[in-house]
């Protein structure tokens, strides 16, 4: 079956499934295949469970069904399908990657862009393989505009992603220690994020340019460029910031917009929604009150106010860079009670060790600090001390701290995903 015929039963459906479990009736079930789960074995279920149509692809398998389609590989026919129908839109595609900050500049870009277009945006971080197709197949004839996150851990991916999404619109937050394991150095991270730029190059679009960042600056000579940054050559000076322990506050045409987001880290993100507002010509009503609206969750520069302590959440994920302005950040806080909470951080390659003790050097002279390190990484570090407790993983900190509350600090937890330092919460 062509992709046109697969396209238009895709038109006269529901939407997208790939797990029988959140199925809903007449939706296509794609059968993908990982490391743990294979879709080829739901073809049943899925029919059973109201599927209009199932895309399936295990070579020894006939179903009887006509509605099951044998394809030759079920995630490519999802990423042709796609990058089909978004070929049947004319409008702007932003796309957006980076190594630290891509979920909170696409929430505050699309909150921001919302408060005058109808916004499709990738859902929480829905930005690989998979999650950009299905995203793209949100798009519908009520989008004025969609905004499309972008991850990667390897050279190739985000040319890959471009090829489905074909943005015309694109900004790199920025080039950090991440993912450092896959991409083989800090040469290969910009290499791979400039896959971007690259595409957009080659399409005539233009690009978001952060012009305090000299690695964007260079590599986007020749695209169309809209910028902000201290300089005053950017199109939106950025010059007047101000940072507290709840909130970042920015100056814009003289006024001050105030977000609910904390950490000095967050004003790059916030100005990147403030050109893109100006950009698309949005009033500075308009551009304010997007920005005001933004509530960061899912423990990405998150704010609790517990019964016992007030908690800043960042353990979404960590690499040496957002893991060093995190702390920079906190530190500049003036509470008297201060607790760091760090976990490892993953998917760093062979200077993992090395990293992590820069993290621990950063912080162990601090005698104001009281500091717990999770994770097999931190462990291998660990040393006798009073206020510094290593724990190999976070349950054992979690028996600790039962054992040992912690009331009236304020705490910050970061940490990669893996470790799971939200499940502290409860306790602090």
């Amino acid at each position: 079956m062509e992709i046109d015929d697969i396209h238009s039963l895709f038109s006269n459906s529901s939407g997208i499934s790939t797990d029988t479990r959140t199925i809903k009736n007449k939706n296509i079930f794609f059968c993908l295949k990982g490391r743990n789960f294979n879709g080829n074995l739901f073809i049943d279920q899925a029919i059973d469970r109201g599927a209009s149509y199932v895309i399936y692809d295990e070579e020894k398998l006939n179903h009887k069904s006509k509605k099951a389609i044998k394809v030759k590989n079920a995630l490519e026919t999802l990423q042709a399908l796609a990058k089909y129908h978004r070929s049947k839109f004319n409008i702007p595609v932003i796309g957006l990657t980076g190594s630290n900050g891509k979920t909170t500049s696409k929430e505050l870009i699309s909150s921001v862009l919302s408060e005058e277009f109808n916004v499709t945006s990738t859902l929480n971080n829905f930005n690989n393989h998979i999650g950009v197709p299905l995203t793209i197949l949100e798009i519908n004839r009520k989008t004025d505009l969609a905004i499309i996150e972008m991850g990667a851990n390897h050279l190739g991916e985000i040319d890959l992603l471009c090829n489905v999404a074909d943005p015309n619109i694109g900004y790199i937050t920025n080039f950090g220690k991440a993912h450092l394991e896959g991409f083989g150095g800090i040469n290969g991270v910009i290499k791979g994020k400039c896959e971007l730029y690259e595409y957009i190059r080659k399409k005539k679009g233009i690009v978001l340019v952060n012009n305090d960042d000299s690695i964007q600056r260079e590599k986007s000579i020749g695209i169309q460029t809209f910028s902000f940054g201290k300089s005053k050559k950017s199109d939106y000076s950025t010059n007047n910031t101000i940072s507290n322990r709840n909130s970042c506050e920015v100056i814009f045409n003289n006024k001050k917009i105030t977000s609910n987001l904390y950490g000095e880290y967050n004003f790059e993100n916030i100005n990147a929604s403030i050109a893109m507002g100006i950009h698309f010509g949005l009033s500075f009503e308009q551009i304010e009150n997007g920005i005001k609206n933004y509530i960061p969750k899912n423990n990405r520069s998150e704010m609790i106010k517990t019964k016992n302590n007030l908690l800043f959440v960042d353990s979404y994920n960590a690499n040496p860079t957002s893991m060093k302005v995190s702390i920079q950040s906190f530190m500049k806080f003036k509470e008297v009670n201060k607790t760091l909470i760090i976990g490892d951080m993953y998917e760093i390659g062979k200077t993992s060790l090395v990293e992590h003790e820069r993290v621990l050097n950063s912080i162990k002279d601090n005698k104001d600090l009281k500091i717990f390190l999770v994770g097999k990484i931190f462990d291998q570090l660990k040393f006798k001390s009073e206020r510094i407790h290593f724990f190999y993983e976070t349950s054992e900190l979690m028996e600790h701290i039962k054992k040992n509350l912690i009331i009236g600090h304020t705490i910050l937890l970061k940490g990669s995903r893996k470790i799971n330092l939200e499940k502290v919460i409860p306790l602090l």
